[in-house]
Parts: C-alpha cells; structure tokens; sequence
C-alpha cells in the first residue's frame, strides 16, 4: 500500500526509530553543515535545525550526542549552552534567551514527517 505524504513534506524517519528520551541527527539533504536534530520524548517529537544560536555551529561533535547526561536538555558541544527540549529555548550558556530553529513535525503511517525545505 503507498504511503500519503502531502507534497510540501518528506518523510525524516519512523518514530519507532527514534527511542522515547533519545536524539538523533540527521545530515543537511544537501552535505552541507549541520542538518537536523529529533528529540522524541515518549509519543512528541521535538525537530530542530541542528545549529547553536550562539555562533551556528553543529551542537553534537559526536553523532547523536545532543542530550545531557539526564536527558532533560539539549546540550551544545562547542559551550555547553542548554536549552529547554520542549521549545529549544537557552536556559543556561552564552547564547541565553535565544533558541533552536524549530522545525514542524507532522505524523501519518508511523512515519515523522517535515517540510521538504527543511535541513536543506
């Protein structure tokens, strides 16, 4: 059976590929820096561009390596900056107040779905 996916989305990945209190990156369509990040925590995903706010580096060094050791924020690499999961906003770092670029997510077959301009 085909999938429906309306046409101004593309599929990131299934959301059972994505563990409930885990990230993962997912590379720029294009190769080029940074891409983008999903952070599911239990049945939500959170989907960002996958750039600190601070200067616009990748946040992880090490692939996949978004979370803090609790999990309970983001955590940029290059800082140490952290910002809430649920908003992406900086609670703590040099780049306080700012936040991730959020990217929409939608959901259909089981699938995590996000605009096709998304992580160009």
């Amino acid at each position: 059976m085909e999938r429906l996916i309306p046409p101004a989305m593309r599929e990131l990945c299934r959301l059972d590929e994505l563990q409930a209190g885990a990230a993962r990156g997912f590379p720029a369509r294009d190769g080029g820096f940074g891409g983008l990040f999903a952070v599911r925590l239990g049945e939500t995903v959170h989907v960002y561009v996958n750039a600190c706010p601070h200067i616009g580096t990748p946040l992880d060094w090490v692939p996949d390596r978004f979370l803090s050791a609790d999990g309970t924020h983001i955590v940029c690499a290059m800082h140490g900056a952290e910002f809430r999961i649920s908003d992406g906003v900086c609670v703590r770092g040099p780049c306080r107040g700012d936040a991730l670029e959020p990217v929409p997510v939608q959901f259909a077959d089981g699938m995590i779905l996000i605009p096709n301009t998304a992580g160009s």
